[in-house]
């Protein structure tokens, strides 16, 4: 079964992921701010069934090839420190926007706005490579069912995911309305977020450093 390391593991990455800059959270934030607090909690319903439609297909697939290749890790735990390092530039390049950062956009029917959001999901690189080559590196093929442990992993995502988010939704207007006028706030924000990421690269990167995250 999957190990207490790999959940701090998963929830550490989860929430690394969830705080930087992407689509799905300048999505939300977007609908947020223009259309209101019920529009962007029915975006992010679109999100999380993107989720789900990632987590499926992701186990499915990688369970068979883990089971049979398990020197796959090596490449995947690389991959995903690299993209996450990616990220964590993307958030502190000079020049970089702030996710609150204020955005007018058109007002949406509901199911265009779940219809969105599910697309912004799907379509969305980071999310493509977050369940492909970096939840894989925390599945331990010595530890049994290889599918149950991507499932049980890929759940804790999306529920990290979820309640960030949801919270994110909830305060987005506040939240812009106070960081518009403060610069200084904004590029902060960007800074701890990329910080957090390259962090998680760096440990990652390392050999074994994926399952002893935050051991002890």
């Amino acid at each position: 079964m999957v190990e207490r390391n790999a959940v701090l593991g998963v929830v550490s990455v989860a929430l690394g992921m969830v705080l930087s800059p992407g689509p799905n959270m300048m999505y939300l934030v977007s609908r947020s701010i223009g259309q209101g607090r019920r529009a962007g909690l029915i975006s992010l319903s679109g999100v999380v069934a993107g989720f789900l439609v990632y987590l499926a297909a992701a186990n499915l697939g990688l369970a068979v090839l883990l089971a049979a290749f398990p020197q796959v890790l090596a490449v995947i735990r690389l991959a995903g420190a690299a993209y996450l390092l990616w990220l964590a530039w993307q958030a502190v390049r000079p020049g970089g926007v702030s996710v609150f950062a204020v955005r007018d956009v058109p007002p949406d029917s509901p199911r265009r706005l779940f219809t969105m959001g599910l697309m912004t999901n799907l379509l969305n690189p980071k999310i493509a490579v977050l369940y492909v080559s970096v939840i894989p590196q925390f599945v331990d093929v010595s530890r049994g069912d290889v599918l149950l442990q991507g499932v049980v992993l890929g759940g804790l995502q999306i529920a990290v995911a979820a309640t960030v988010n949801s919270s994110i939704v909830l305060a987005a207007g506040g939240v812009a309305g106070f960081l518009a006028p403060r610069p200084g706030w904004l590029r902060a924000q960007r800074l701890v977020t990329g910080g957090m990421l390259g962090a998680l690269a760096v440990t990652i990167a390392v050999p074994g450093g994926a399952s002893h995250l935050l051991a002890g």
